[in-house]
């Protein structure tokens, strides 16, 4: 995973200095690469609740997924997929997520059914970006530790956190292999791993 924070960057600067690399990619890879990343730079991301998501796929006519639609289950990628590429064309952000199929330290939205989780789909990919608010309140966060039937022993040090004083804070984690193939247009992600492995080299 990477977390970003690069001053004076944006995806433009893909387009800006790497654009002989990205012909190069439209030539032999993808002919749709560099209009894609104009689009990403350029559009507005579409916002969306899981709940909205999931009562769009359900009304989806025109294809079968092989994973069905329902509320409370873990969107595949198929469905992020149509989501960014057929049914808005665009990023779409998606947030709100059911607390069951998330981690305990997100943030227990007031509904008390979902979290404030979020994550960013995008063309080819599907989830490109995943965050969240952490839980910052010391019961709500023992009470999920506890509800998803964990010991609370081994994350006393995280609970300290907590404990003895914290404020409000997100997170979230790119995985960059996926920007990569978001990028190029690439189609296996073992072909953009940095260090990959083979036979007779498993041991990087």
């Amino acid at each position: 995973m990477l977390e970003p924070e690069i001053a004076f960057a944006d995806l433009e600067r893909l387009l800006d200095r790497c654009f002989d690399d990205m012909e190069l990619m439209v030539k032999f890879v993808d002919k749709t690469a560099i209009d894609r990343l104009k689009m990403v730079a350029s559009t507005p991301f579409v916002r969306i609740t899981y709940t909205e998501a999931v009562k769009k796929l359900q009304e989806v006519t025109d294809k079968k997924f092989e994973n069905k639609v329902e509320w409370g289950i873990d969107l595949a990628t198929e469905h992020e997929r149509y989501l960014s590429e057929v049914l808005f064309k665009k990023p779409v952000i998606v947030y709100d997520y059911p607390k069951d199929i998330k981690a305990f330290y997100m943030r227990l939205n007031d509904d008390g059914k979902t979290v404030a989780a979020m994550d960013v789909l995008v063309p080819k990919v599907g989830e490109l970006v995943g965050g969240s608010q952490r839980e910052e309140r010391y019961d709500v966060l023992c009470k999920r530790i506890t509800d998803m039937g964990l010991p609370l022993e081994p994350y006393e040090w995280y609970l300290d956190l907590r404990r003895y004083g914290t404020v409000k804070h997100c997170g979230f984690g790119l995985g960059f292999e996926r920007l990569i193939l978001f990028a190029t247009g690439i189609d296996n992600i073992r072909d953009v791993i940095p260090f990959p492995r083979y036979p007779g080299r498993a041991d990087l």
